[in-house]
């Protein structure tokens, strides 16, 4: 780090602790030429998150986008806004644990998922308009792999009788 007094490039850090939020370090440093004190800051840079559409364009995630497509799938349902924002940065999180890069079909899917365990009426509209519904028998086929994903998790967390 160059000193701001004098241009040195030697310094050491005296005292280094970390911001409230936990987002960055706070460094005190010394400068052994001229012993002019300054403090820094260390933060880590972030790779942003791109979503490849469908046709092929690439463009940095959007929360702001997945919440409004939740909105109006959720409008009218008991969900409130704070589940909804806890879904969108769960789908954010594990997709920045895959990598740099995710397709718009799988942050759909991710979305679809963890909107089934809130609503499924809401997990319903949603799939409609991801899946790109064009018939009656679209909505039948979506709500029997529900009922199906449902029921086996039911029967998974249910006691066994003896």
């Amino acid at each position: 780090m160059r000193c701001p007094g004098c241009g040195s490039f030697d310094d050491k850090v005296v005292d280094s602790r970390q911001s409230e939020d936990g987002t960055s370090i706070r460094r005190r440093r010394s400068c052994l030429e001229c012993q002019r004190r300054f403090t820094t800051f260390e933060r880590l840079e972030e790779v942003p998150l791109m979503v490849v559409k469908r046709s092929g364009d690439r463009e940095p995630f959007d929360r702001d986008k997945v919440v409004a497509g939740l909105m109006a799938a959720t409008k009218s349902r008991p969900v409130s806004p704070e589940q909804l924002t806890d879904l969108v940065v769960s789908v954010e999180e594990c997709a920045r644990l895959e990598g740099s890069e995710i397709s718009t079909e799988d942050v759909g899917r991710a979305v679809l998922e963890g909107l089934r365990d809130l609503d499924v009426v809401a997990a319903v509209r949603f799939a409609s308009v991801y899946k790109e519904f064009d018939d009656l028998a679209d909505f039948e086929r979506e709500l029997t792999e529900l009922t199906q994903s449902s029921s086996s998790l039911t029967k998974a967390t249910e006691p066994k009788r003896r």
